[in-house]
């Protein structure tokens, strides 16, 4: 790749650390001709990106989960731009899965992967500006579109009045100046057959050379006054941009510069804390070891104290397991007492009340009277059976009298 190749140029040289920027700076201008505010930005509701959003560097505040999300749907995005289908990845999504296809796709329009995965998945650095970068260039060569180098309009020359107050140049009319040469390299090469008749005409011209030394004729309070009337205009200004990324990297090392100044100047404070500290330490630990030799007997005793409790608190658990073992056996015993008490007093209370003897009696009351009762009953009924029976027995005698009364007979005794 001639990209790689001149990227691996350029590593060599003092600019290979802010390379990352410039990659960055043109990703952002593919991006907007690639119209991603509005397919991207406003369909998942995200912020513009920065001009160093995925560089990786310490002066800028970075986000990985955000940068890496971001990575991923503008990758699709482009992917599908670039003519090929590939599924808008989710915020929940496996991470090694999706840098493995996204640099499938990548692998799939050409481009050499001579890096591992894992630098994909921090969401910034060179590698994330290249992918993106190579993904744009496939989405912008379906489209059709390619950068040219701009046409500046000709402007035409008029006479400018000289002011004294107004007489500044501004490096921007310098560049445009500048940018007005034509710059192609082909009217830069000069022509061999033109350049060989130029220098046989001025062979054959006679020669115009002054035969004298030349001298000038200008007065010298006149040149200065004409020196001091075009001295304003040769005054350069050059206008500050805050967009600039060389005036970043400036004030990048003015601040490096500042910590480097306010590191020393902070440095010896910092080592004489350390060394006032290191004292204190030694004091505290020399006091230490004092008092732990004045206390060793203290803390000896301490120590066997500690023992002797711990042995004390060991009986006094089995003690307490014991004590509840006969509290939960005594409780059961208390359960059972108070049942035979309970039943006891019932049959006290039984045995001590007159009630029974009393019911006893009316009832022994009553079955006399039902006896004697009886006994009448009995003695009506024996009379009225013995009556009975003899009335029968008066009958049956009537009857047998009656029945066998002799006839009278013919014999002597009649």
């Amino acid at each position: 790749m001639a990209d790689d190749g001149r990227r691996g140029e350029e590593d060599a040289g003092p600019g290979a650390a802010h390379h990352v920027f410039v990659v960055m700076e043109v990703l952002l201008e593919k991006l907007k001709v690639l119209n991603y505010e509005e397919e991207v930005l406003m369909k998942h509701n995200m912020k513009n990106l920065s001009r160093h959003y995925f560089v990786s560097s310490p002066y800028l505040a970075s986000n990985p989960g955000e940068q890496f999300f971001m990575f991923t749907i503008i990758a699709a995005w482009l992917i599908n731009e670039a003519g090929r289908p590939f599924t808008e990845p989710q915020e929940y999504d496996e991470p090694n899965a999706t840098v493995a296809n996204i640099l499938a796709e990548l692998r799939a329009f050409g481009v050499k992967v001579d890096f591992p995965p894992s630098k994909l998945k921090s969401g910034s650095g060179e590698h994330v500006c290249l992918v993106l970068d190579r993904l744009a260039e496939e989405a912008l060569r379906r489209k059709g579109f390619s950068f040219r180098r701009p046409h500046y309009p000709t402007e035409t020359t008029e006479e400018e009045s000289v002011m004294e107050d107004d007489a500044e140049l501004t490096l921007s009319k310098v560049e445009e100046e500048m940018i007005e040469e034509p710059d192609d390299e082909e009217d830069n090469v000069m022509d061999l057959e033109a350049l060989k008749l130029r220098t046989t005409h001025t062979e054959a011209e006679p020669s115009s050379k002054p035969d004298e030394i030349l001298e000038s004729t200008v007065d010298a309070s006149e040149w200065n006054l004409e020196v001091e009337r075009v001295l304003p205009q040769l005054k350069v200004t050059i206008r500050t941009d805050n967009k600039d990324w060389r005036i970043h990297v400036d004030q990048m090392h003015q601040h490096r510069d500042g910590i480097k100044s306010s590191l020393k100047e902070a440095k010896s404070y910092l080592d004489k804390l350390q060394e006032d500290i290191g004292k204190t330490l030694e004091k505290v630990s020399s006091r230490e070891k004092y008092i732990n030799n004045q206390l060793e007997h203290l803390i000896q005793e301490y120590r066997s104290a500690q023992a002797k409790l711990s042995e004390a608190k060991e009986r006094y658990q089995q003690a307490s397991g014991g004590v509840t073992e006969r509290t939960r056996v005594l409780a059961e015993i208390s359960e059972e007492l108070e049942k035979v008490k309970q039943e006891m007093e019932e049959k006290g209370s039984s045995m001590s009340d007159r009630a029974p003897v009393v019911k006893i009696k009316q009832s022994l009351n009553k079955l006399k009277q039902e006896i004697l009762q009886m006994d009448v009953r009995i003695g009506v009924v024996e009379h009225t059976l013995l009556q009975a029976k003899l009335k029968e027995k008066s009958n049956m005698t009537r009857d047998m009298h009656a029945t066998n009364i002799p006839e009278p007979a013919a014999g002597p005794f009649s």
